[in-house]
C-alpha cells in the first residue's frame, strides 16, 4: 500500500509541476517590448508625372478605317497575286491529252521500259495500256510527268489553295503488281 501512496504522490507533484508557468510570461514581455520598438516604414509614393498633351498632325493623311486605305490595300494584294498567278499557273490554252480526262487515282504504273534509250512508263486506265514520257500530261490537276523511273512516276500537279491561289505540288504514281 505504501507503494501505491508513494507512486500517486509522485504522480501528482509531476501533475502540478506541469500546471506550473513555463515561460510564456516571459515569451509574452519580449514580443510586446519589440512590438513597441519596430515601427514600420512605409516610403511615399511619388507624385505624378505631368501629362503634356500632343497636338494631333495626322488630319490631312488617309484615315485608316476609310474605304479608300481599304480599296489600296485590295488593289496592292491583288497586284501582287496577279505577279505570283504568272509564275504558277496552268497552261489553259493548250490542248488537253487523253490521260487528263482521268483522275490519277483511277490510273496504275504497271511497268517501265526504255525506248531509244528514253524511259518510258506503262500507265493502265480502264484495262487499256498507255506509253507516257517526260512532259506528258496525267490527271484531272495538270499533272505533268517530271520523271519516269522503274518503280515510279513523278508529277508536278498545279492546283488552287483555298484562298484560291494557283500553286505546286508533287504527286507520284507507283508501281503496281498485279495480284492473282
Amino acid at each position: 500500500m505504501t507503494r501505491i501512496t508513494a507512486a500517486t504522490a509522485v504522480s501528482m507533484v509531476v501533475l502540478l509541476s506541469a500546471c506550473g508557468s513555463s515561460g510564456q510570461d516571459e515569451l509574452q514581455e519580449w514580443m510586446s517590448a519589440q512590438k513597441a520598438q519596430t515601427k514600420p516604414q512605409v516610403q511615399p509614393i511619388p507624385e505624378p508625372k505631368k501629362f503634356a498633351p500632343q497636338a494631333y498632325t495626322q488630319e490631312a493623311s488617309t484615315d485608316p478605317f476609310s474605304n479608300l486605305k481599304l480599296t489600296q490595300a485590295l488593289k496592292r494584294e491583288s497586284a501582287q497575286s496577279a505577279s505570283n498567278a504568272a509564275l504558277v499557273a496552268p497552261e489553259l490554252a493548250r490542248r488537253k491529252e487523253p490521260l487528263e480526262g482521268f483522275p490519277l487515282d483511277s490510273m496504275a504504273m504497271v511497268g517501265s521500259l526504255a525506248k531509244e534509250g528514253k524511259p518510258v512508263a506503262l500507265v493502265r486506265v480502264d484495262n487499256l495500256l498507255y506509253q507516257v514520257r517526260p512532259g506528258n500530261y496525267l490527271g484531272q490537276n495538270f499533272g505533268k510527268i517530271v520523271t519516269v523511273g522503274e518503280t515510279e512516276v513523278v508529277l508536278r500537279e498545279i492546283v488552287q489553295d483555298a484562298a484560291g491561289e494557283w500553286i505546286e505540288r508533287t504527286a507520284k504514281l507507283q508501281l503496281q503488281e498485279r495480284s492473282k
